[in-house]
Parts: structure tokens; C-alpha cells; sequence
């Protein structure tokens, strides 16, 4: 009974010790503390701390899976198939999770910068260590890594846009997704307008929520946000919309085996209304020939298209339904310099023509001057996607005192990334410009 008193004892002295020198090291990190209070889900916050939060979510589900093999494992007896199957997956489970703890531990350590045999007294006495990491002023973190929607990222403008009769109009307060044990902002105050006829580059650093922004223009991924297309909600009306809104993947989604010609019959067939009469239909698949240089290899295999061709076809399949907002996510992957230049010669004619044409790209600067404008996104301290800019090509280059977007993408890129690491910057300086001019 003693024994068992006093292992009981250990173990609630050994989880307080846990709790309290966890809960230091987040509060010192810009993290909530109250994540110390949950076995698993605190060691994957730690994972998060130091930067790592792939190999968290690995570690904590590979932890979890060896808890209930263990739990398993000793239900059986002794010797027999099953206690031996779950007894050498709960070992082949706890030591593949060392080694993901040890991989934390070792990020931990840079994150404070103290040297690696560090790790091994974190790997040995994780209590104790947490205790004399979180208490002790001089071991301090050399980056915050702050909770997504803290109060301590980049100020929130508050300020939306009035609704423009033709063109885009979108106020987006956030775009949120339940991301293990916290809602992860993954976009938050982006208010933007964009007439018609005018040709935008979307431009922003890995992770920095190009795709998720544009899926939420589409309807694709909703947002918590109010998207207006020439004055009727594209959320409210997208049955009736959705054929007014164009989006062509990076990767196109075209067989091989399949002529040019039965391709946008195919591509039409899906962006049509269902009622729109046969001839119309004909017509506009003969249009899209015309329009995009196609016509002379109609009849070909879709496998035998050049680059070039392949991307004009790709873009009028979605075309052939006339779209007012038409979005494109890297056209010219994969293009030389020529052809890229002729496909964005072709974007700019359809933009002048009346439509809304966004672009992503990651080589601007060869065609920027073929663009209107720019949406500059970037990741705030709490890695959720937020509006640096929004205005013409040349302004952009006043607001971040730079010479071409190239310079403009690497002042808002993080400094692990090869960056500045300057979007906190720019994105409470332009929060503050679209707050007076509001006033």
C-alpha cells in the first residue's frame, strides 16, 4: 500500500512539475499557457514553440496510437499472439515517438539557442527541464510564435469597403479551419474592391494564403465574408453564379487520349447552363478555337500539344462559359519566357474586354507590366494570411520602397525563408492606411 502511495504521489508530483514548466515556456512564447493542462496536446503545442508543427501532429498520433496498443497489450496474457503483436507495436510505436521528441527537443533547442546536449537532458528529464527553461529569465526564445488571432499580431483595420454596382467587392473578416486542438485562422481582414476590366497579380510568400483567398472568392471554401460580383453575392446566388466565376488549376484536368475539339465539348457540357440551346453551345466551343489560337489543331490528341497549347486549352475550358471573374494559379508553370509573354498578352485582352482577371505567378516581374494592380498577402506572427497591400502596380512600389516584386515578395518572406521578415510591417502600415482613408 505504501508503494503504491508513493508511486502515486510521484506521479502527481512529476505532472504538476510538467504542467508548471510548460506553461512558462508558452507564456513565453506568446502561446496560451492553459495548453500545459493536457497530456499529448501539450507536447504538440511544444512542437508548434519550436516551429515544428508537422513532426507535432506526427509525434502526438504516433504517442496516442502506442498509449492504446499498450493498453491492449497488457489486457492479454502472457505469451500469447496477441500479447506479443500489440507488445512489439506499442515498442515499435514508443520508440519511433522518441525519436520525433527527440527531433522537438533539438528544434527547442535552436529556437532558445543552447546547445544540443540540451536534448538529451529533455529527453531524460523533460519535468526539471521545462521547470528551469520556463522559470529561468535568461533562457528566452529567440522568435515568438504567437497564437493565431492574438491580440499581439499585427493590428486589425476594421474597416470594410462599400459594394462597387460592377466589378468585385469583397470584405472578409476571417477563414478559419479546427486544426488539431485550436481553430487556425488561416485568413483574416482582407477588404478589397476591383472594377472590371482590370488585371490583378496576387502576389505573397509560401503559406501565406494565395489558394485558400482565391478558393474563398470562388465559393469553392466559404469564408466568414461578404462577396459581391457586380452587386449579387456570389455566397447567397452561387447556383446562379457560378457559371459567371472562371478558375484554372496549376494542373490541368485533361485526357490525353482526347481530341482538342472533344475536350471543350466536354468542358462545356459542365460550365453551361443545361438549358442553353445546342447551337449556342457550338458556337461558343468555335469561339474559344478562335479566341485562343486553337483552331488548327482541333482534331489533334490533347497529348500531343505543345506546352503552350496545353495551358490556351486549359484556360478556355473555363472561358467557354464567359466569365466575369476569371482566376488563374500559375498559367505560365512550366512556359519559357516567349510563350509566357504571349499567354499574359492574352489574359490582358480578356481583362479589356470587361472581365475581372486575377493572377498568381511566380515570375511577375517578366509581365508586370501587362497588370493593373496588386494583392500582396502575408503571414502575421500568428501564420494567418493577411492583406500587405492592395492598389496599383506603382504605388506598390512606393509603399514597400521597392523596385520590382521580386524585392517586395523577399521584404514580406519570413527570414528562415530567406526573407526579410517584414510583413508585420507592412501589414500594420497598410492596416493603418485603409483605417484613415476610411475615416
Amino acid at each position: 500500500m505504501f508503494s503504491d502511495a508513493f508511486s502515486l504521489i510521484s506521479d502527481l508530483i512529476y505532472q504538476l512539475c510538467m504542467i508548471s514548466g510548460y506553461y512558462a515556456l508558452f507564456k513565453k512564447s506568446g502561446r496560451k499557457g492553459w495548453y500545459a493542462l493536457l497530456p499529448g496536446v501539450r507536447d504538440y503545442q511544444l512542437s508548434v514553440t519550436a516551429g515544428h508543427e508537422e513532426e507535432g501532429k506526427t509525434f502526438f498520433i504516433l504517442s496516442a496510437c502506442s498509449f492504446v496498443c499498450n493498453m491492449i497489450y497488457i489486457y492479454y496474457d502472457e505469451g500469447s499472439t496477441m500479447w506479443i503483436i500489440f507488445g512489439s507495436a506499442f515498442l515499435a510505436l514508443s520508440l519511433s515517438s522518441f525519436f520525433y521528441s527527440i527531433r522537438i527537443y533539438m528544434a527547442l533547442c535552436d529556437l532558445y539557442r543552447r546547445r544540443k546536449i540540451w536534448t538529451v537532458l529533455w529527453a531524460l528529464f523533460p519535468p526539471v527541464i521545462s521547470l528551469i527553461w520556463g522559470y529561468n529569465k535568461s533562457f528566452r526564445p529567440s522568435r515568438m510564435s504567437f497564437d493565431a488571432g492574438s491580440s499581439r499580431t499585427a493590428e486589425i483595420s476594421g474597416a470594410t469597403v462599400d459594394a462597387i454596382s460592377s466589378g468585385l467587392t469583397v470584405n472578409l473578416t476571417d477563414r478559419t479551419v479546427l486544426d488539431f486542438f485550436r481553430r487556425r485562422a488561416l485568413l483574416k481582414d482582407i477588404h478589397l474592391s476591383i472594377p472590371t476590366g482590370h488585371m490583378v497579380l496576387l502576389l505573397g510568400g509560401s503559406g501565406a494564403g494565395k489558394t485558400t483567398f482565391l478558393n474563398a472568392l470562388t465559393g469553392y471554401e466559404k469564408a466568414n465574408a461578404e462577396v459581391l460580383l457586380n452587386g449579387n453575392n456570389v455566397y447567397t446566388n452561387y447556383e446562379s453564379m457560378k457559371y459567371d466565376l472562371g478558375f484554372v488549376p496549376q494542373q490541368d484536368l485533361m485526357r490525353d487520349g482526347d481530341t482538342v475539339n472533344m475536350t471543350l465539348n466536354d468542358a462545356a457540357g459542365l460550365r453551361l447552363p443545361k438549358n442553353i440551346p445546342f447551337k449556342e453551345r457550338r458556337e461558343r466551343i468555335s469561339g474559344m478555337l478562335d479566341k485562343f489560337g486553337l483552331y488548327s489543331v482541333r482534331s489533334s490528341l490533347v497529348e500531343k500539344l505543345s506546352g503552350g497549347q496545353r495551358k490556351r486549352l486549359s484556360i478556355a475550358m473555363e472561358f467557354v462559359s464567359d466569365p466575369t471573374l476569371f482566376i488563374l494559379d500559375e498559367p505560365d508553370s512550366g512556359l519559357d519566357g516567349i510563350v509566357a509573354r504571349k499567354l499574359f498578352e492574352g489574359l490582358r485582352s480578356i481583362a479589356d474586354e470587361g472581365k475581372i482577371v486575377i493572377v498568381i505567378t511566380h515570375t511577375p516581374d517578366r509581365v508586370i507590366d501587362l497588370f493593373d494592380d496588386v494583392i500582396v498577402l502575408a503571414k502575421d506572427s500568428g501564420r494567418t494570411g493577411r492583406l500587405a497591400f492592395y492598389g496599383s502596380v506603382d504605388e506598390s512600389y512606393g509603399f514597400f520602397g521597392k523596385k520590382s516584386m521580386e524585392e517586395i515578395l523577399l521584404s514580406i518572406n519570413q527570414k528562415d525563408e530567406g526573407g526579410e521578415g517584414r510583413s508585420e510591417e507592412f501589414i500594420g502600415k497598410y492596416s493603418r492606411l485603409i483605417t484613415e482613408q476610411a475615416v
